[in-house]
């Protein structure tokens, strides 16, 4: 599935006597982002400079809700499987990223992908990168919600499937698996019923209106 896709120290001899501190080399470390307001209240962002931190609480359960434009449905997040990746959907969902962001590669048969926030055309991403959290080997379920990634590890940012059918559920297990849709598959068909096969893109292109997490 593809997508377009230190610290130093200084020392010496405790006989040298003191010297005044010169300028630090700069750091190549970029800030890590803070985790937005679970009410959903932040500022649309579609561009971070680092991976954010862990933004969830692995003793509560997720569920994202999807909403399009032809209709809504909702997935149960995985966080006991996959927290990482969990975590980075979680971040992302509720600083706006997925608001009107097209499915950008729908495949009957195959996966309805999207969640290209910065370009919408399946050629960008967050800024970052995280790790993989690869399920076992075996078919992934119809209806399983997985990270797209470049094709080299650790490589998935924001963009995201949905298997729609057999040719999805052979897939290796080389993509996060980190949830799966639990009420209108419906609404994922009517999408996939309007892809092409690839590389075409879509013959009607449907988006994302926005992404809204709860948390029990």
């Amino acid at each position: 599935m593809g997508m377009v896709v230190a610290a130093f120290a200084t020392g010496g001899s405790q006989d040298q006597e003191p010297e005044a501190a010169g300028p630090k080399a700069p750091s190549n470390e970029k800030p890590s982002p803070s985790c937005p307001p679970p009410e959903g209240t932040a500022q649309r962002m579609v561009a971070f400079p680092a991976a954010p931190p862990n933004c969830i609480d692995q003793a509560k359960s997720y569920r994202a809700t999807v909403e399009t434009d032809i209709g809504t449905f909702t997935v149960d997040l995985d966080d006991d499987k996959a927290p990482k990746t969990v975590s980075n959907f979680v971040f992302l969902a509720r600083n706006h990223f997925y608001d009107d962001v097209p499915f950008h590669r729908v495949i009957p048969g195959f996966v309805v992908q999207g969640g290209d926030g910065e370009k919408g055309n399946g050629m960008g991403g967050p800024g970052y990168t995280i790790p993989d959290e690869l399920p076992p080997a075996g078919p992934y379920p119809e209806g399983a919600l997985a990270m797209a990634n470049t094709g080299e590890p650790d490589s998935g940012g924001s963009q995201f499937f949905v298997i729609t059918g057999p040719e999805g559920t052979q897939l290796p297990p080389q993509y996060s698996l980190f949830g799966k849709v639990t009420e209108g598959f419906d609404v994922v068909k009517k999408i996939e019923a309007d892809g092409s096969p690839d590389p075409d893109p879509p013959k009607v292109v449907h988006k994302m209106l926005k992404v809204t997490i709860t948390e029990s």
